[in-house]
């Protein structure tokens, strides 16, 4: 028997046939089309599953369950996504309309978000804890929260949107409408313009910084820039990544202080950076982690799923 799992995004749909170990045996992805209405959406998922049956020679009664991870507040237990800002969802049924492409018994939806942290926790960076976090530095900061080897997703259905605790009070405005949140500081987008920033003041002052030349060169201001160019040297780069590091750090503190995760793993882009980004931020995480030094820590790791863990979290789901 398999599962297959499929990750529903604003940009893309992609979906996978998942055998019970998490690897994925077959993929494929079409665009979303976000603007469309929401039937038109499902029926092409479901068209997308029928697609893989065909590619992988299997007929649906192999297919034990199917998970779909998708934005906003995802009701695993009614089935319903009762909203999704950036899709056409308010109270969508979408595990009973994904049915009647796909006439499977068993569907599950969940959280994109949530069903990443799932995966990360089944087969990846969290395997074999109880509690986990997963973020996601993206263009947002997402969050999964595992405890006691369940996902918690609060009595609404809409927890764990961890990138909207406020760190700097009264600070920059976020798309959510408060002002300061972390995601604000912490997400891929708030790293491009704390680079564009930087880059600005440097031309104000008549200063030479890398990270205008690899903008240049490359046509657009991005997460890697600052990362590129500081490891090339350059000190204005390098001020761009402490103070992201710093952003970033603090919110991964205040987390920790309230769950005590055995594991929390960093995914999305600015995740890439492994090493340059994991060896300042721990030690930073550590000096103002509650019951530091007496404590068992929580461990920090680089997701290991990448962009793969929407689906697989997504299959493994229930």
């Amino acid at each position: 028997m398999y599962r297959i799992g499929v990750d529903l995004g604003g940009t893309n749909i992609a979906a996978g046939i998942v055998n019970n170990e998490g690897t994925i045996l077959f993929r494929n992805s079409i665009p979303t089309g976000a603007e469309r209405p929401a039937d038109e959406i499902v029926a092409d998922m479901a068209a997308l599953c029928q697609g893989l049956l065909k590619e992988a020679n299997i007929s649906i009664d192999e297919i034990e369950a199917v998970g779909i991870a998708s934005p906003g507040v995802a009701n695993h237990d009614s089935g319903v996504v009762e909203y999704a800002n950036n899709l056409p969802f308010r109270n969508f049924p979408l595990a009973e309309k994904f049915k009647e492409g796909f006439p499977v018994s068993k569907v599950t939806i969940e959280n994109d978000a949530n069903a990443a942290a799932w995966g990360e926790a089944k087969v990846g960076a969290a395997k074999g804890s109880k509690s986990s976090i997963m973020i996601t530095l993206g263009t947002g900061v997402g969050g999964g929260i595992i405890i006691g080897d369940t996902i918690y997703s609060g009595f609404n259905y809409a927890g764990a949107e961890l990138g909207h605790i406020v760190i700097v009070a009264d600070g920059k405005p976020c798309s959510c409408g408060r002002k300061g949140c972390w995601e604000a500081y912490s997400s891929a987008t708030a790293l491009v313009r704390m680079t564009a920033e930087k880059i600005a003041e440097c031309e104000k002052a008549g200063k030479k910084t890398l990270m205008a030349d690899m903008a240049a060169e490359r046509g657009k201001i991005s997460g890697r820039t600052s990362f590129d160019a500081m490891r090339a040297g350059d000190e204005a780069a390098k001020e761009v990544v402490d103070s992201y590091i710093k952003y970033l750090a603090c919110g991964l503190i205040n987390i920790i202080n309230i769950f005590q995760p055995e594991v929390l793993s960093i995914g999305g882009g600015i995740s890439n950076e492994k090493d340059n980004l994991l060896t300042p931020l721990v030690p930073l995480v550590r000096s103002e982690t509650y019951g530091n030094g007496i404590v068992r820590p929580t461990e920090i790791r680089i997701a290991t799923l990448g962009n793969d863990a929407g689906i697989i979290g997504a299959a493994l789901l229930g």
